[in-house]
C-alpha cells in the first residue's frame, strides 16, 4: 500500500473508532511494521490504548488499557530526536519497563548490526493538531525487513502522524456536529467550540474539503471550500462558491455525481479547473444532519488523484495500442476477435474450399451484429525481408517503413468501409513485429478480392514488400484458432487465387 492510499483511506472512515483502527491497519499494512498502536489523548490528559494492529494476543490484552501523561511526556523527551518522530533505543529503553505504559514487545533474536532492529527498540509517532495540541502518539515495533528504518521511512511515518492527527480531528468533528445540533437549544457553549474545531480542522485539511446544501431549490450549492481546493481548481473562494459541484463536475461523470451525493458515499470523477481543464479527483461524502427536521449538509473531502489516473490511462494505452504504430496491440487483436465470435459454430468448409475461404452460411452472432450477412474477414500480412533491411539500412528505417506500411493499411481499409456506406469499422493490428492483421466484419468474396488488389497497389511502391492471406472466421472456434490457422496460411504461402499478394 502506497503512503498516499493509507492517507486517503484514514479520511475515509465513517467514525472516530473507524479512523483509529485504519491509522493502526495502515502502519502495519502500508508502513511494513510487524505491531502498530494508536494510543489517543483522553479528555484527563492520559492516554489510552485506542487500537492496535498485527498482533490478536497484544489487542486483546492492552487494548483499553491506559498510561499515564507524565510517563508518556517521559518517553516523548528522551531517546533520539527522527525530525518529529522520538526513537529510543534498547540501551536506553530498559528504565521504561516497569513504568504504566502498556506496551507489547514482538520476539526476535537479538540483532547482529548496528543499524538491525532490536527487540527491546521503540518508535513513536506523536499526533499533533494544527494548532500544537498532542492528539496522541502511533506507536510502532518491529519493521519486517528487521532493520531499522531509513530516513525516507521515518518521513513517510511523520507525515502520515501529521495526516492521522488531522483525520481524528475530522473524525471528531463529525461526530461533534452530529451531538451538537441535536442539543442545539441546550449546548450553546458546546456548540461554538465543535465550530471552533470545525473551523481549525477544514481550514488547515491539506486536501480539498467543501460543504453543500442538500435538498430544495439550492441542492448542490457550495456553502464553504477551503484553501486546498480553491488551489486545486484554481478558483477564489469568493467565486467557487456560486458553483454547485454539478457545475463544475465533467458532463461524463454527472451520473457519478449524483449517485454520490444522494445519501453520501465515494467515488472518482472529474472536476473543471478555473483554466478549462479537468482533474480526476476522489470524492468522499459525508451527510450531517440537522437537530430534528432541520436541513441537512453534505461534508464532502476532494482528493487529488490526477497523476494515478494518468498513469492507469497510460498503462491502457500501452496494452491496447502498438506504440511504434498506434495498431491495436496483439493482445487487443485477440479481445476483439473473441467478442465478435459466438459459441454456435458455422457450418464446416466445403470440398471445394480446403482453407475455408469462402463466406460462411450467415447467422446472428452473439456479441457483434455486423450487419445483415454477417461474416468477419481476416487479412493476415507479413512483411519480407524486415530483418535484412534494418541490418541494411537501420532500426530507425526499418520502424519508418513499418509505419508507412501501417498508414496506407489503415487507409485502403478506411476506404472499402467507406465504400459501404455506414459500417462496422476494421480493426487493425500489429502483431509479432512484422506482421498486420486486420478483422474487417461484413466483407463477401467480391469485395474481398478487390481490397486484396488494392492493397497490393498501395503497397507495390513501398520500402518492403509483404504478403498476404484472406480468409473468414468461423464462430464456434477461438481467437487462437482463427490467428493460428490464418498464420499457417500465410506462412504456407497458401494464398488466395488472385492478387493476394499486397
Amino acid at each position: 500500500m502506497r503512503t498516499d492510499q493509507a492517507i486517503a483511506e484514514i479520511y475515509t472512515a465513517r467514525s472516530l473508532a473507524d479512523t483509529l483502527q485504519a491509522i493502526a491497519d495502515a502502519a502495519v499494512s502500508g508502513f511494513g511494521y510487524e505491531l502498530a498502536c494508536v494510543n489517543l489523548v483522553r479528555p484527563d490528559g492520559d492516554l489510552v490504548v485506542a487500537a492496535l494492529a498485527g498482533n490478536p494476543a497484544a489487542e486483546a490484552l492492552i487494548t483499553g488499557r491506559v498510561g499515564s501523561r507524565a510517563s508518556w511526556d517521559r518517553r516523548l523527551h528522551m531517546g533520539e530526536d527522527w525530525s518529529g518522530l522520538r526513537f529510543i533505543p534498547h540501551t536506553e529503553g530498559w528504565v521504561l519497563d516497569d513504568d504504566d505504559v502498556p506496551q507489547w514487545h514482538t520476539e526476535g533474536p537479538p540483532p547482529e548490526h548496528d543499524d538491525e532492529w532490536h527487540p527491546d527498540d521503540r518508535l513513536f509517532a506523536p499526533m499533533y493538531s494544527p494548532h500544537g495540541e498532542l492528539i496522541g502518539v502511533i506507536s510502532v515495533d518491529r519493521p519486517k525487513d528487521g532493520f531499522r528504518p531509513g530516513a525516507q521511512a521515518r518521513e513517510a511515518l511523520r507525515t502520515y502522524a501529521f495526516h492521522s492527527a488531522i483525520a481524528i480531528s475530522m473524525a471528531r468533528l463529525r461526530a461533534n456536529m452530529q451531538r451538537a445540533l441535536v442539543r442545539l437549544e441546550h449546548e450553546q457553549t458546546a456548540l461554538r467550540a465543535s465550530e471552533e474545531s470545525f473551523r481549525q480542522a477544514f481550514e488547515y485539511a491539506p486536501n480539498g474539503a467543501a460543504i453543500a446544501e442538500m435538498g430544495g431549490d439550492s441542492h448542490g450549492r457550495l456553502l464553504r471550500v477551503n484553501d486546498a481546493l480553491c488551489r486545486l481548481l484554481g478558483w477564489p473562494q469568493s467565486m467557487l462558491r456560486r458553483y454547485s459541484f454539478s457545475d463544475l463536475v465533467h458532463p461524463e461523470d454527472i451520473g457519478v455525481l449524483l449517485r454520490t451525493s444522494a445519501e453520501g458515499g465515494n467515488a472518482e470523477l472529474r472536476l473543471a479547473r478555473r483554466d478549462g481543464t479537468y482533474v480526476w479527483v476522489s470524492v468522499s461524502n459525508s451527510v450531517v444532519a440537522d437537530a430534528g427536521d432541520g436541513p441537512r449538509f453534505l461534508l464532502t473531502h476532494v482528493i487529488d488523484v490526477d497523476k494515478r489516473k494518468q498513469r492507469e490511462s497510460e498503462l491502457e494505452r500501452r496494452a491496447t495500442l502498438d506504440e511504434l504504430t498506434g495498431l491495436c496491440t496483439e493482445s487487443e487483436l485477440r479481445i476483439r476477435l473473441a467478442r465478435a465470435l459466438c459459441d454456435t459454430p458455422d457450418a464446416a468448409p466445403g470440398a471445394n474450399d480446403p482453407y475455408g475461404l469462402e463466406p460462411y452460411p450467415p447467422h446472428r452472432h452473439r456479441d457483434l451484429p455486423i450487419g445483415p450477412n454477417p461474416t468477419l474477414a481476416v487479412l493476415h500480412l507479413g512483411v519480407n525481408g524486415l530483418k535484412p533491411y534494418n541490418a541494411r539500412h537501420g532500426r530507425a528505417a526499418g520502424d519508418a517503413a513499418l509505419m508507412e506500411i501501417a498508414g496506407r493499411l489503415r487507409s485502403e481499409l478506411d476506404r472499402e468501409r467507406g465504400d459501404g456506406g455506414d459500417r462496422e469499422p476494421a480493426v487493425l493490428a500489429r502483431i509479432r513485429g512484422d506482421e498486420f492483421v486486420a478483422l474487417i466484419p461484413d466483407l463477401d468474396k467480391a469485395p474481398a478480392e478487390t481490397l486484396v488488389a488494392r492493397l497490393h497497389q498501395a503497397l507495390r511502391t513501398g520500402p518492403l514488400e509483404a504478403t498476404g492471406i484472406l480468409c473468414w472466421a468461423t464462430c464456434g472456434t477461438t481467437a487462437d484458432q482463427v490467428l493460428g490457422r490464418s498464420g499457417e496460411l500465410l506462412h504456407g504461402k497458401k494464398l488466395l487465387p488472385g492478387p493476394a499478394r499486397a
